[in-house]
């Protein structure tokens, strides 16, 4: 009898202590590497009520979450936003359209104008993509502009900025054992969408996903090879979401093979006349 009960104990507390333990492995695990040893245990961060990201594990619920932190932080601190009704509703219908049509539809995107005469966009994980109204300008027609806000939904689609957060923080060693802490990430978050660029890589995948969800919400896109082709006749500086690697020839060169001939012109959003009156506000 005694053996019996010693084998059904032995059961039981094997039946309880085979979840604790995946628990505290699945804890243990690093951003992606075991060579982090400066931070806080897990233990003590959980203790504290830090909330931890696991940037190689990141639900669809926790980076949409992760991005309206780092949203904040953006908005609050680093970039004034455009406050006109009629722009803010004309960009969210364009996002929200290639949103749709891209390869990741199944989270909320967010689509914010920034007061600034930068020819540039950028987007964060989660879904958020900020427009600046100096592109808004620059373009000359509607497929240009989305031509664009294609290629930084597309970052997202692929979660390009997730990967280069986690590499920052291998790099710099801020991931403790359980992961990053929420604060970390949210600094890392601001800090690669205002000021490092995108990777060789990374920016193909973009161009390419972009390109495809462009001509899927039904505009022409061709114009995404010719508003680059018109930005780099300007002089000067490029602007900042073409002045990455691969150079801009290489990248126009890429689409232009990626674009049938005979589809390169079909489609919405070249009437440039139509355009100017509804960004009128911003001219």
């Amino acid at each position: 009898m005694l053996n019996l009960f010693s084998f059904h104990s032995r059961r039981y507390w094997r039946r309880r202590l085979y979840p604790l333990l995946s628990v505290l492995l699945a804890l243990g695990l690093v951003v992606g590497t075991p060579q982090v040893t400066q931070a806080r245990s897990w233990f003590d961060l959980i203790l504290q009520g830090v909330q931890i990201f696991q940037l190689s594990n990141v639900s669809d619920r926790q980076e949409v979450q992760l991005g309206k932190q780092i949203n904040q932080q953006l908005v609050g601190q680093e970039i004034q936003l455009y406050r006109d009704r009629e722009i803010n509703r004309y960009i969210n219908e364009i996002g929200q359209r290639l949103a749709k049509n891209s390869s990741r539809p199944d989270i909320p995107y967010t689509f914010q104008v920034v007061d600034g005469k930068n020819i540039n966009a950028f987007a964060t994980v989660g879904g958020f993509v900020y427009v600046y109204t100096g592109l808004i300008a620059a373009a000359d027609n509607e497929a240009q502009l989305a031509s664009v806000m294609a290629h930084e939904t597309a970052h997202i689609a692929a979660r390009h900025a997730l990967g280069q957060m986690r590499q920052m923080a291998i790099a710099r060693g801020v991931a403790s054992a359980a992961g990053l802490d929420r604060n970390t990430a949210v600094g890392l978050g601001v800090e690669l969408a205002l000021r490092r660029p995108n990777s060789r890589q990374d920016e193909r995948e973009a161009d390419q996903l972009g390109i495809e969800t462009l001509q899927k919400a039904g505009y022409a896109p061709m114009a995404a090879v010719e508003f680059m082709k018109k930005l780099m006749k300007t002089g000067g500086a490029l602007p900042a979401f073409l002045s990455t690697h691969p150079a801009t020839p290489e990248r126009i060169e890429a689409l232009e093979q990626a674009i049938p001939q005979d589809r390169a012109y079909a489609g919405d959003g070249l009437n440039n006349q139509a355009y100017r009156n509804k960004i009128r506000a911003v001219l």
